[in-house]
């Protein structure tokens, strides 16, 4: 795997521009080249590329994403050390819908471990948390729509105020409003005194009008 990881890493270097429908059309050709590996094989590379750059990380996650065995393999140790580094709102955003919300839509993970997530002192982890409910509820990633689950992670959040936490809670339950507005809509009733204003007004906007901020 330390080869591969060396030729995708140069591939990345080489490119004259780098950005996402770029990468996403060389992460398209690996998914090729790489099909026919063990899951366990493309979860080892993986863990090799989030180790070299920015890139190289969006990447990994990508490509465990299009490759099902790798998803199947995945297990709670893999799931740790692939977010080891993060530090931005891309990275986390990536590795919660990429790799965790799928690990934890397909019970590969446990609740548990998100809940550890939530409580963490580091902000990317809580934001990890809210936004690994994203493809419970996504049915284009694949979700069938998890109140219990998402729910329970949002309420360990409601009074959480870090603005990277607050615009992910927004998002976490404005995605389960499209299948389960009326689940939504009690939440928002219960905790309206304690969530920050934001997270009101974008959900209230998405469960009135459908859109998060509506033209006037």
């Amino acid at each position: 795997m330390r080869e591969i990881a060396t030729e995708i890493h140069r591939s990345l270097a080489a490119m004259p521009l780098k950005n996402a429908p770029s990468v996403r059309i060389l992460r398209r050709e690996w998914s090729k080249r790489l099909k026919d590996l063990p899951g366990t094989s493309i979860i080892a590379l993986a863990k090799r590329l989030v180790r070299l750059g920015f890139w190289e990380r969006g990447l990994a996650y990508d490509i465990i994403l299009h490759h099902p065995a790798a998803l199947e393999a995945l297990k709670p140790n893999d799931v740790s050390l692939l977010a080891r580094g993060m530090h931005s709102w891309g990275e986390v955003d990536s590795f919660a819908c990429y790799v965790a919300g799928p690990a934890w839509r397909q019970q590969n993970i446990p609740d548990s471990m998100l809940q550890h997530w939530a409580h963490s002192r580091n902000r990317w982890w809580r934001r990890a948390a809210l936004v690994s409910t994203v493809p419970l509820n996504n049915h284009a990633r694949g979700g069938t729509s998890d109140p219990l689950r998402t729910l329970k992670i949002c309420r360990m959040l409601v009074r959480d105020r870090d603005d990277m936490v607050v615009k992910a809670l927004s998002w976490a339950l404005r995605e389960l409003s499209k299948r389960e507005h009326l689940a939504v809509k009690l939440f928002l009733k219960k905790y309206q005194r304690v969530l920050p204003s934001r997270v009101n007004r974008e959900v209230s906007n998405k469960l009135q009008t459908g859109l998060k901020n509506p033209r006037r």
